[in-house]
């Protein structure tokens, strides 16, 4: 059965051809970038998954049919086969067809991995001595099948879900400079000169005012597509619309004429505009509520509870396999990238974050505990047991924290506390922390999000009671993540981001960790760096024994290179009643407004 069959029989109507459907979209994150190969600073959900995917489909396609795994009909590739000795794997691609009439191809997969072979820092997924480093050779066995051989046996799944998952195919019109085309599909040479085009076409991508994003649904080279919908326009505004891609040749075809994309200022007005219906001028069929509007507790955060909006809409929760968290700058060359670097510091740090008081307080039920790197919802057997259940090694307890940062050298009869045994002996503050150094730590974090807002003052308190003291900072949310983002400090790069919170943390396909913990992965935004961690990183990704992924949770858990923050739902949608196809909702984020389509009357 398709995954659209499945879609009309649980919709209770049959659809029908045609219709706009308008998705409101949280405040501060409009699409900063169409090329896929994304990098660090502009990774995310919104960017990746409801943006550039919409256009141009992965290899492998994860989640449509609401679990944790690939679809393979969704997918471009077909199942990974592999050689006997485990090390080499080999993939046949399906004959669809880009938007210009060519077919995909082996080439197209090799332009991408070629790209991540010499340009891997620059995407956000890649992870230094893995894929594509950990191949011993790759190339193509026929038109239509590629290979990759390894230089050891990994774990089979975890290749598939974190390797062969970062592929990306891309067309032939995009092998190409100013000069004409290239051959960056071939081999390497090119590829520089490549990606240096790309990226010029698409527009500097941390510049708000980007007016490249206008002149991209126009653009010879971003409106050839391989995914279901094709770029209309992008407006100075940000507000993105969507049309069907008329030679979409895989499963899933569009129902619906267009799909608009508008922002929203902030959670107030999206409720505000919710509040008016699915009808008239500027009303959305497809929304969110804000946390903060939940008023109405839930006793479980994957079917949500009363729905203040019920006369119009019906709430559904946009439950993710991810982790929230605040990010530490660890390369900061001020001191604080020094006290970063104390485990007894981030461990205080995590010990005045309240938790189950959030959950209570402010997010009404709608938000679970996550007190380690691997997601507790949905359930799964990958969790540590002993990290189930709000059972974590530090728990909220303000006192425990003062005790720590006491024992290790600072006065906290004042916040904030002072250093006042420098030095690196038992009982000292630790490396680089000279005496007189007082505990203030930036804490900048996305503004238009009520609930954040809350918690984030809650927790300023909380840290302020163990002698630290957390300066609060409202930023956009695009400006933020541009800012605060993974950096090395040198010329023209200061590097001085403290901790940052955009409201969100990391979507997984499978938890092994090595994109966001590992020595200078992509992900690992606060350039975190442990030879433990990498060792039980490598175990993780090498054996499909679970308890290496336990001892991997456990160590991360205990050494905290992130603030653990509540969990809860990307978003607890709100959908027009007369929209079928929207369930099941995909547990990766990814958007599929494909399947969506209004019922005949």
């Amino acid at each position: 059965m398709t995954q659209q069959t499945t879609a009309v029989a649980t919709a209770g109507g049959r659809p029908k051809k045609g219709g706009v459907v308008t998705w409101a979209m949280a405040p501060g994150f409009p699409p900063a970038v169409i090329f896929p190969f994304t990098p660090a600073e502009r990774m995310g959900m919104r960017n990746n998954y409801e943006f550039q995917m919409l256009m141009y489909r992965p290899l492998y396609y994860f989640g449509s049919r609401g679990t944790p795994e690939v679809d393979y009909e969704q997918s471009i590739g077909e199942p990974p086969q592999w050689s006997d000795d485990g090390r080499t794997v080999t993939i046949r691609i399906r004959p669809w067809k880009w938007s210009n009439g060519e077919t995909l191809c082996a080439d197209n997969v090799l332009f991408w991995v070629n790209l991540m072979k010499v340009k891997g820092e620059r995407y956000g997924e890649y992870v230094p001595g893995y894929f594509p480093d950990n191949c011993t050779s790759y190339g193509k066995l026929a038109e239509d099948v590629v290979y990759f051989t390894f230089d050891k046996p990994y774990s089979k799944k975890w290749v598939l879900m974190n390797q062969l998952s970062t592929i990306t195919p891309l067309p032939k019109a995009w092998d190409r400079t100013a000069d004409g085309p290239a051959n960056a599909s071939g081999d390497t040479a090119d590829v520089l000169a490549v990606y240096d085009y790309l990226m010029e076409q698409q527009g500097n991508i941390v510049d708000e005012g980007n007016a490249h994003r206008t002149r991209w649904p126009d653009s010879p080279l971003w409106s050839v597509v391989s995914g279901p919908w094709r770029l209309k326009s992008y407006t100075l505004d940000a507000v993105v619309t969507f049309v069907p891609n008329e030679h979409y040749s895989g499963p899933n075809k569009p129902y619906l004429d267009e799909f608009r994309q508008i922002p929203m200022p902030s959670d107030d007005a999206e409720f505000e505009i919710l509040g008016r219906g699915p009808d008239g001028p500027g009303s959305v069929q497809v929304g969110y509520l804000p946390l903060s509007f939940s008023t109405e507790p839930t006793t479980d955060p994957t079917q949500g509870g009363p729905n203040p909006l019920d006369e119009h809409y019906r709430l559904v929760p946009q439950v993710a396999y991810c982790i929230r968290y605040t990010s530490l700058n660890f390369n900061n060359p001020t001191v604080v990238g020094k006290m970063f670097k104390q485990t007894y510091i981030r461990q205080a740090l995590q010990r005045t974050l309240d938790q189950d008081s959030a959950v209570r307080d402010i997010y009404h039920g709608y938000a679970y505990r996550q007190d380690g790197p691997v997601p507790v919802i949905p359930v799964t057997d990958l969790v540590a047991p002993e990290l189930v259940g709000g059972t974590g090694p530090l728990p909220f307890d303000p006192e425990a924290a003062r005790a720590l940062l006491e024992a290790n050298g600072w006065d906290t009869s004042t916040t904030p506390a002072v250093c006042v045994n420098p030095g690196t002996g038992p009982g000292q503050a630790g490396e680089g922390i000279p005496a007189g150094t007082r505990l203030s730590i930036l804490l900048r974090y996305v503004e238009g999000r009520p609930a954040l807002t809350r918690w984030m003052r809650k927790y300023k308190e909380d840290a302020a009671a163990a002698g630290i003291e957390l300066r609060l900072e409202e930023v956009y949310g695009s400006i933020l993540v541009a800012e605060d983002a993974p950096c090395v400090p040198g010329p023209g790069v200061p590097c001085l981001w403290e901790m940052c919170c955009w409201n969100g943390g990391w979507a997984y396909h499978y938890p092994s960790g090595e994109i966001l913990f590992k020595t200078d992965a992509g992900g690992n935004f606060g350039h975190y760096s442990d030879p433990r961690c990498d060792e039980l990183v490598e175990r993780t990704v090498t054996s499909d024994d679970l308890d290496a992924l336990y001892e991997f949770q456990r160590f991360i858990a205990e050494e905290v290179p992130v603030i653990f923050s509540p969990n809860f739902p990307i978003r607890l949608f709100e959908v027009d009643k007369r929209l079928g196809g929207f369930e099941p909702v995909n547990p990766f984020g990814m958007l599929n407004p494909e399947n969506w389509y209004y019922t005949e009357d």
